[in-house]
């Protein structure tokens, strides 16, 4: 049984970072969001934050929770969990795939900002294009290159299963 005691950890660990509408990530990544989105916004625009909101010239972009991504965050570490590795390797792993995405998001949401700020004639088809269609391709794509990365042979839920099944067996 001791051995299942760190499997059941890890999914009551996943199961506790949804609690409170997965404010963890919200509280961590929002500041880590809106702080280089500003920076890089203001490299071209005169920029100014209250709160959620970049004000810029006559306009108001508020950052809201599908902005931050704080759900794509959670299903990156949802898969990792719930992926046996060692505990180095999960680390190292997260910090790959939550820099990855960090990055990604904020040059997304600074590149959205401009086409908005500059007028772009089709912003709300791309906005709408790249929220629904391409940010889950991004989270894919990102797991898909942290497995290959740091050489994870084992399969999210699955490996997990069979390893619980074996170990009942015996």
């Amino acid at each position: 049984m001791k051995h299942i005691y760190p499997i059941l950890a890890r999914y009551l660990i996943s199961a506790l970072l949804a609690l409170n509408n997965l404010a963890v990530f919200y509280l961590i990544f929002t500041p880590l969001t809106i702080y280089p989105v500003y920076f890089i916004l203001s490299l071209f625009f005169p920029v100014e934050i209250i709160g959620k909101n970049l004000l810029i010239n006559d306009y108001s972009i508020e950052l809201i929770d599908a902005c931050i991504a704080g759900s794509a965050y959670y299903l990156l570490t949802i898969l990792n969990l719930a992926t046996p590795m060692k505990f180095k390797t999960r680390i190292y792993s997260l910090i790959f795939s939550f820099s990855l995405f960090l990055l990604i998001n904020v040059l997304r949401i600074s590149f959205f900002s401009y086409l908005f700020i500059s007028g772009f004639s089709l912003f709300n088809l791309f906005h709408l294009i790249f929220w629904y269609a391409l940010s889950i391709l991004f989270v894919v794509g990102i797991w898909l290159l942290t497995i290959k990365l740091f050489k994870i042979n084992k399969i999210p839920v699955y490996t997990d299963f069979f390893s619980i099944e074996k170990l009942l067996r015996i």
